[in-house]
């Protein structure tokens, strides 16, 4: 690899500067992607600009214009060390296909890695800061060499990305260009079709948009593209761009997104819902429902990964006693703020079952029920009602002080003589 650059040092971010970007993106609004690109490398930043690249599913496109405009811009290539092995020879396919000669491999620090994800499996309890570790963190070193920097992002992709430009000033102000900001999916595949590109390995096999292998999967027919990505996780981007508008946020603030609320905090959830693509021998950190567990029981015990159950009204928790030890979590459905059978399923699990690994409860949780949600044993909770999640926050819940039917032997009910209670 060639000498590192001295760090590139920006001019100050004034409102010239922020009006400049928006005349590039008035001069250039309708040009090509090539064009798009040709006129950043040659024109805007000479010398000065790097291209980032995944090489996933849609890599070929921006990397076919970058082997047109110049093969010896730097490509940078995260590797995470959590890739498909698909993914490591593609980029090699890409390579020599293309005829790129300036693409190297971005690696996480070690001693971060040993540190905050010794047993490599961050990503199955906190994707955000696995993403951080080995995205984000080795990426800034070398963007901060250049002035800008290219990415492969697309309009179509998130709803953040929907106002996406060619040309966007970031918070320290170097410019990240995007020149597929306006292509569609289709325009993407038919771009593939017209240069003979080769096709990722995996893009055949449903994989629509690939990242790091745990966390990505196939997408059904109709879904979109990038609903493969962090699958069941209110997730959407590793952390390594920041939108101009600032829709995406980064890593540090990252936790105002998560829903499961546990130990204190709102944190990243590893477990996603089951669905119709979901699979009985290969689930993993998968909420079962009830009813297609007991349906497939003998495929669910044979599946060597973390398994969640869900529990809805009218489901019979009786009816998985033998198994409730297969489960790490338990997620509780309360439909409804007067639904209340949510409570005796939760009552069921840990006074009579002893059921001691996480009850979670996810639906229409609201802050007045929490307290008598957590009497029960449920010590989890998916919140998306915003009121509660700042009640959460602030440590301002209501409280619980006389109770008509007392849980366990500690509560005592209104209206008894404690010593005349008797204790079963």
């Amino acid at each position: 690899m060639a000498q590192p650059k001295a760090a590139h040092v920006p001019a100050v971010h004034d409102k010239l500067r922020a009006l400049g970007i928006l005349a590039l993106n008035g001069m250039f609004d309708e040009m090509d992607a090539v064009g798009v690109l040709r006129q950043a490398a040659t024109d805007v930043l000479p010398g000065d600009l790097a291209i980032v690249s995944s090489f996933g599913a849609d890599s070929a496109v921006l990397l076919h214009l970058v082997a047109q405009v110049d093969p010896s811009l730097p490509v940078y290539f995260l590797e995470t060390g959590k890739h498909f092995v698909e993914t490591l020879d593609y980029v090699e396919t890409l390579k020599k296909h293309l005829g790129l000669i300036n693409v190297h491999a971005i690696h996480p620090n070690s001693e971060d890695v040993k540190r905050f994800d010794p047993a490599g499996t961050l990503w199955e309890t906190d994707p955000d800061s696995c993403c951080h570790i080995r995205k984000t963190e080795p990426l800034e070193p070398i963007t901060e060499q250049y002035a800008g920097w290219v990415t492969g992002r697309k309009r179509f992709q998130t709803k953040e990305r929907g106002v996406l430009p060619h040309f966007e000033l970031t918070s320290d102000d170097r410019i990240k260009v995007n020149p597929l900001a306006y292509f569609s999916d289709a325009d993407v595949n038919q771009y593939k079709i017209e240069h003979a590109l080769p096709e990722h390995p995996l893009f055949a096999k449903g994989y629509k948009s690939i990242g790091c292998a745990p966390c990505t999967s196939v997408v059904a027919e109709g879904e979109d593209p990038r609903a493969g990505r962090w699958r069941g996780l209110n997730k959407q981007e590793c952390g390594i761009h920041f939108d101009f508008n600032g829709a995406i946020a980064s890593p540090m603030t990252a936790s105002k997104r998560h829903t499961l609320w546990k130990d204190g905090a709102f944190m990243a959830d590893p477990f996603r819902a089951w669905s119709e693509e979901s699979d009985a021998a290969t689930a993993s950190y998968t909420h079962v429902p009830l009813p297609v567990f007991v349906a497939n029981r003998d495929a669910f015990l044979a599946n060597p990964h973390p398994l969640g159950l869900q529990v809805s009204p009218g489901d019979r928790i009786e009816d998985v006693e033998a198994d409730l030890g297969r489960f790490a979590s338990i997620a509780i459905t309360f439909p409804a703020f007067t639904d209340g059978r949510g409570y005796s399923t939760a009552r069921l699990l840990t006074e009579r079952y002893q059921y001691a690994n996480e009850i979670r409860a996810v639906g229409d949780v609201l802050q007045d029920q929490i307290p008598l949600m957590r009497r029960c044993g449920v010590n989890a909770l998916v919140v998306t009602h915003e009121p509660t999640r700042d009640a959460l926050v602030e440590n301002r819940l209501p409280e619980v002080g006389i109770f008509y039917q007392p849980v366990g032997t500690a509560e005592v009910p209104v209206g008894t003589r404690p010593f005349l209670r008797r204790v079963s």
